[in-house]
């Protein structure tokens, strides 16, 4: 049965899904520019963020919220982490009662250090609320190549109903009922890219990079733990699977804006260049205050705080991460 789907937010992550929804699904985008509109009405295409593709012709795109909202019978929120709770907001005036919401944003929000289903639930409670999160490079997902994602939500009956809504022939959504694991995956996962990135930018070399995926995993799954997560959710398609895409792949923004850095350029030039946010420059403040708070150690995602928020060189905290001594594997550091 076709159902109505609003999708906030016009870069390549929402566009793309918004395009695998309209398959078989009344869709509708909303972006913020009124030129982003008119081309993907007019064209199907949205060049500013997907390049030499083809978005569904069945999908309509506004600027206007509320057309967007007004009628639809699941929302899936697709802007960057520092605008979520605005946008949400706006939205609460529109919104049917009861409709589900899918985040495709992974951050923490600034001040606050909630994840983004926690600022819906805060504006939007009584929705069921969930993330939709992966190995899940837009481009190549747009490009027809084969993609798995995990749909998170706390009652296992909506992700049953909302799962073949997101899936297609070549894009396979398993549910799971570890909402904090999956989103956690998605945000924490981002901080260790910008790591690998560095040592890729300064040629560190393939047995490094696969040091340092490992080490940021083992971060990032007791960071998770600590705040409620399942191990197990850590070695799944959420985590493992979308640490090794984000921090291998050349598509990735978080490991571009690493390797940017291990090759000598400033944070502030390599993010005035980028289109697209890196949420892991955004998060990793956050990420750093949850891990203390916790008492969790986190020596990768302090190095990757050292060079893009005190401005420490990168070769230097990169040897300075190095030098840390060594115990036993299942420990910290």
């Amino acid at each position: 049965m076709s159902v109505k789907v609003a999708i906030i937010g016009g870069g390549s992550w929402g566009s793309t899904v918004a395009s695998m929804v309209a398959r078989n699904n009344q869709a509708v985008i909303w972006a913020r520019n009124t030129a982003t509109v008119a081309e993907i009405n007019e064209l199907h295409t949205n060049t500013k963020y997907l390049k030499d593709v083809k978005l569904s012709p069945k999908l309509v795109a506004t600027a206007d919220l509320k057309v967007a909202v007004q009628d639809a019978d699941l929302l899936i929120l697709a802007v960057p982490s520092h605008g979520l709770r605005d946008i949400v907001l706006e939205i609460k005036s529109y919104i049917r009662s009861f409709i589900p919401v899918v985040s495709l944003t992974k951050g923490l929000e600034k001040g606050t250090n909630k994840r983004m289903t926690e600022i819906i639930t805060d504006v939007l409670p009584g929705h069921p609320v969930g993330v939709l999160s992966g190995p899940n490079l837009a481009s190549e997902i747009m490009l027809g190549q084969a993609a798995a994602s995990v749909l998170a939500m706390h009652d296992p009956e909506v992700a049953r109903e909302l799962q073949p809504i997101l899936s297609t022939s070549v894009f396979r959504v398993y549910i799971n009922d570890d909402l904090i694991g999956c989103e956690l995956g998605g945000v924490l996962k981002n901080v260790i890219a910008i790591a690998v990135g560095i040592g890729d930018g300064m040629g560190a070399g393939d047995n490094t990079r696969a040091a340092l995926i490992t080490r940021g995993l083992s971060e990032v799954t007791r960071l998770g733990i600590a705040l409620g997560g399942k191990a197990e959710t850590f070695a799944g398609l959420a985590g493992m699977g979308d640490m090794i895409a984000t921090c291998t792949s050349e598509k990735s923004r978080n490991r571009t804006v690493g390797f940017k850095l291990g090759q000598g350029q400033d944070i502030k030039s390599i993010i005035d260049e980028m289109v697209m946010v890196a949420e892991g420059v955004k998060s990793v403040g956050a990420v750093l205050e949850l891990a203390e708070s916790n008492g969790v150690e986190m020596p990768i995602a302090k190095f990757v705080y050292n060079v893009v928020v005190e401005n420490v060189s990168a070769r230097d905290a990169f040897r300075s991460i190095l030098r840390i001594g060594a115990g036993a594997e299942w420990e910290p550091g």
